[in-house]
């Protein structure tokens, strides 16, 4: 069974003190975007939610940012403003997810003796 086989698009915004994250549905239409930005925001990120690393970089631990992080990070905690300024000014990253191979949980299937 093969499983998270899929590609996944991070716009990475270098704060003063963190790192900040905002999920896209592609390169493309971040691309699209920038170029028109009549296009809703809605077929351009995954979600509104903001993340941030702990200062980790693209790689670290996404934590979803708290609204006092926005406010000291971007002086507003409004997430679209937010979104935007991180589409406009980050950098787009595309990272594959290797596919796993293997059972999800083996001890549920009967291929382990109890």
């Amino acid at each position: 069974m093969t499983r998270a086989d899929t590609q996944q698009v991070k716009v990475h915004f270098k704060g003063s003190k963190d790192d900040f994250i905002v999920m896209a549905e592609s390169v493309e239409a971040v691309k699209k975007w920038k170029e028109d930005k009549s296009v809703p925001l809605v077929e351009v990120v995954n979600s509104f939610d903001v993340f941030h690393t702990d200062g980790h970089g693209v790689q670290g631990e996404l934590n979803r940012a708290s609204n006092q992080l926005l406010e000291t990070e971007f002086g507003t905690k409004n997430s679209d403003e937010v979104v935007q300024k991180i589409l406009e000014q980050g950098e787009v990253q595309e990272v594959k997810n290797a596919a796993r191979q293997g059972d999800r949980n083996i001890a549920n299937s009967g291929k382990v003796a109890h």
